[in-house]
């Protein structure tokens, strides 16, 4: 029995898949995500958002303990500038995993794309809060039929003249 056995095995030994971990979440901050199969991303997910708490910090001791984990300067060095300052106000939940209907071509297998949440949802926030808070203006009355059709007649008459 699998008693307190954390974590998948995805078929592979134990430093391969460290490094399809590593690898994928260094992708995932290289592009902004990654399509991949549903075990990978649920694996992937909680090493990515570690990743991203370390660029929170922002200190030089953090930054080298993500270095020493991710293993590629390049998307430290992008974790640390653009990525982990978009999250200063949320606390947790940097990635999502979202379900595709299409399946992987050459075996099947179902796909999900492993994405970064969109920093944007504060601000979308903040402008319905906005949008609330104005008054709105009052409708104009809409003239009635009748009036709206007797200039149209009296503009005939005055053109037969």
């Amino acid at each position: 029995m699998r008693h307190m056995k954390r974590g998948r095995k995805l078929g592979r030994s134990s430093s391969h898949r460290k490094a399809m971990v590593r690898n994928l979440v260094a992708s995932l901050f290289e592009h902004g995500r990654v399509q991949t199969t549903p075990a990978k991303a649920k694996e992937a997910r909680p090493f990515a958002e570690k990743m991203i708490t370390l660029g929170k910090n922002g200190t030089l001791h953090a930054r080298r303990r993500a270095i020493s984990l991710l293993h590629d300067t390049k998307a430290v060095s992008k974790l640390f500038s653009e990525i982990a300052p978009q999250y200063t106000e949320r606390h947790g939940g940097y990635c999502r995993i979202l379900h595709m209907a299409d399946h992987r071509i050459g075996d099947g297998a179902p796909q999900v794309l492993f994405e970064l949440v969109e920093a944007e949802m504060k601000s979308k926030g903040k402008k319905k809060a906005k949008k609330v808070a104005v008054a709105k203006p009052a409708k104009e009355e809409a003239p009635a039929p009748a009036e709206a059709e007797a200039p149209t007649a009296e503009k005939e008459e005055s053109s037969e003249e």
